[in-house]
């Protein structure tokens, strides 16, 4: 059985988050430009990607808030800083496709993986994503529709207060007492 691109490449960090907290539609594949000494830390396996973002920003494509630590294997002056603005490596033609989404629709771009390919070389998989409103949020907007001050859900209220807010809205039927 050959082996196929995907079992090839190595796995250094993941965005689980982006998947719960927004709608997916489009992934890219970006090379990503780092110094020598966050390559190192990469090849350790040590990166977070989870509050991170990509944005336009000088004629490019940045990412930001990715966090990839020092390496402690070089002295102080090699060092990196763990939090700086990393350009990513898209074509033209990929790049305008973004930035149209981004300005048009209003979407985000999301890193979801960042990865060693079968050559070696640093990836980044991105995402254009359009945000979710979570169950928290939707409750709080319901009650604000229907006027009740001051919503705090604590988690004992939690399975009490759900119901009773939905039905307010008329989102869901009371039933009928017997």
């Amino acid at each position: 059985m050959a082996s196929s691109k995907d079992d090839v490449r190595k796995l250094v960090a993941e965005n689980r988050k982006a998947r719960h907290e927004f709608f997916l539609t489009e992934t890219w594949e970006a090379g990503i430009m780092l110094t020598g000494t966050e390559v190192k830390s990469l090849r350790r396996g040590q990166a977070n990607i989870a509050e991170s973002y990509a944005s336009f920003e000088d004629n490019g494509l940045y990412l930001i808030n990715a966090y990839i630590p020092e390496y402690q294997g070089a002295g102080r002056f090699f060092q990196h800083e763990p939090r700086r603005k990393r350009r990513l490596l898209l074509h033209k033609a990929e790049m305008a496709k973004l930035f149209q989404a981004v300005e048009r629709k209003g979407m985000t771009i999301v890193p979801l993986e960042l990865y060693f390919n079968a050559k070696g070389i640093a990836k980044l998989k991105l995402a254009v994503a359009e945000g979710k409103k979570l169950a928290v949020e939707m409750i709080k907007e319901l009650a604000e529709v229907e006027g009740v001050a001051g919503v705090h859900i604590m988690a004992v209220e939690w399975e009490e207060a759900v119901p009773e807010i939905v039905e307010s809205a008329g989102l869901l039927p009371r039933p009928a007492v017997a």
